[in-house]
């Protein structure tokens, strides 16, 4: 279970689909091909070089992110071998990551060599309470991203990623928003309180499903 408290001058971040040293997500060096035998631009990154691409990750999350911040990784961390995972994690100078597991994040999920323990916590799916000077916000969190959600007609916001949405496509219907790094138009984590409330906050309640009663809100409460 993710539990948020922020302390004075803490930020809190999210972000997701990093894909450390992941070699076919890099346009330079990728073996992918469309069946044109073209590489695929819109499914890989613009990076010259794996090297230059995984420093680009490092800087980008390591020049917002501060050591006493908390950052939320929605999954699929690294790529490439096992021990990419801790490499990149000692290159992340942020003490608190919380991540919610991906796909390819099989090793941290089977937990081998006892890797769990360079996260705070580790999920597959959270709800969680975020409160702060002059406001308050529910989040529902995944890698995947849902139909529907608890208490979405609440209001409850949902962020996931696996999907590397570009910018102009990481809204969902309603509340719901891809966070990956590739959606953000400066390649780095959101700042929830700074950037993803602001940018969900006048969104209307919807579901992507055809008919979904959780979009209504109605009198009373359900008991048992």
């Amino acid at each position: 279970m993710i539990k948020i408290k922020l302390k004075k001058g803490q930020n809190i971040w999210v972000t997701s689909d990093t894909h450390f040293a992941h070699k076919n997500i890099c346009r330079g060096v990728t073996n992918w091909r469309t069946q044109d035998g073209e590489v695929p631009d819109s499914q890989t990154r613009d990076f010259k070089t794996l090297e230059l691409m995984n420093e680009t990750i490092v800087n980008s999350i390591n020049f917002n992110v501060g050591q006493d911040d908390i950052l939320i990784h929605l999954g699929d961390w690294s790529f490439g071998g096992f021990e990419n995972i801790e490499i990149f994690r000692n290159r992340i100078v942020c003490q608190n990551i919380h991540l919610i597991l991906g796909n390819h994040d099989h090793h941290i999920e089977k937990n081998r060599g006892d890797i769990q323990k360079l996260f705070s916590s580790v999920n597959t799916l959270e709800q969680f309470d975020l409160k702060w000077d002059g406001g308050k916000e529910t989040f529902t969190i995944c890698h995947y991203p849902l139909s529907s959600w608890n208490n979405m007609n609440n209001g409850v916001i949902h962020l996931h990623g696996h999907v590397h949405l570009p910018t102009d496509k990481r809204f969902g219907k309603g509340k719901k928003m891809d966070a990956g790094m590739d959606g953000h138009p400066e390649f780095r984590p959101y700042n929830i309180i700074r950037e993803i409330i602001p940018l969900m906050k006048n969104r209307e309640i919807k579901s992507d499903m055809l008919y979904d009663h959780h979009e209504e809100r109605f009198e009373g409460q359900d008991v048992g």
